[in-house]
C-alpha cells in the first residue's frame, strides 16, 4: 500500500522536517510507503555539489541548504513536487540508485505521454527533458535504503525564474516550463494522471488531502 498525501503549498523547511520524520518512522516499520504531493513557496535548494563549487543564484532568490544529491534546484509557484519516502529493494529493478531514478524518470516519462508531450531522458543529466530543455528534475538521498527528497516537475513557473537559475551545473535557460514549450497542463490534472503510474510500481494508493 501506499499512502499519498497530497498537501497544497508547504514551506520547504517545514516540508523537509516531515520528510526526515517520515524517513524514520519507514525505516522502523510503523508506516507505508509514502508519496508526498505538494509545491513550494519561492526557494532554490543548493545541493552539495553547488557548495562544494561555489555556485550560487542570482541574489534574489531565496536558498536552503540540503543533503539531497545535485547542484542548484528551483522550486516555486507552478510547480507540483513529489517526494516519495519508500523502502527500496524490495521489487525487481530496484538493486541500485540509478535504478530508482530511473523509475522514477520513468514515472514522470509516462506520465507526460496522457497529455502528448513527449519527454526523454538526457545524458547530460538525471531527470525528464523535452524538446532539449529539462522540465523535471530528480534529487534523492536515502538512509536503510529508504528515500527522501524526490522529484519536481514544472508545469507553469513564473517566467524567467526557472529559467534564471543554472540547474544541477547545467547552463542558466537549460531548465524550463512545460508551459513555456507550448504544453499547458494543470497541477492537478498532472497529479491524477501520476498517481496510477506510481501504482503500477508501488501497489495500490490511498489517498490524503
Amino acid at each position: 500500500m501506499l499512502d499519498v498525501r497530497i498537501l497544497g503549498e508547504v514551506a520547504y523547511e517545514e516540508a523537509q522536517t516531515l520528510m526526515k520524520d517520515l524517513q524514520q518512522q519507514r525505516i522502523e516499520g510503523t508506516i507505508p510507503d509514502t508519496l508526498l504531493i505538494l509545491s513550494h513557496p519561492e526557494v532554490v535548494t543548493v545541493g552539495p555539489r553547488a557548495r562544494n563549487d561555489g555556485i550560487q543564484p542570482p541574489a534574489d532568490y531565496p536558498t536552503v541548504a540540503v543533503d539531497r544529491g545535485g547542484g542548484l534546484t528551483w522550486h516555486g509557484p507552478g510547480q507540483v513536487v513529489g517526494y516519495p519516502v519508500v523502502k527500496w529493494g524490495d521489487r525487481k529493478g530496484e538493486a541500485s540508485v540509478a535504478d530508482v531514478i530511473h523509475i522514477i524518470e520513468g514515472w514522470l516519462i509516462e506520465t507526460l505521454a496522457t497529455f502528448g508531450v513527449v519527454g526523454v531522458r538526457d545524458e547530460r543529466m538525471q531527470g525528464v527533458w523535452v524538446n532539449g530543455r529539462k522540465v523535471c528534475s530528480i534529487g534523492l538521498s536515502f538512509l536503510r535504503w529508504v528515500s527522501r527528497h524526490g522529484f519536481s516537475v514544472n508545469l507553469n513557473t513564473p517566467v524567467g525564474r526557472v529559467e534564471g537559475v543554472a540547474g544541477c551545473g547545467l547552463a542558466a535557460d537549460t531548465t524550463t516550463s512545460l508551459c513555456a514549450l507550448g504544453h499547458d497542463i494543470h497541477p492537478e490534472d498532472f497529479v491524477q494522471a501520476l498517481l496510477p503510474v506510481v501504482h503500477r510500481t508501488l501497489g495500490p494508493t490511498s489517498e490524503n488531502r
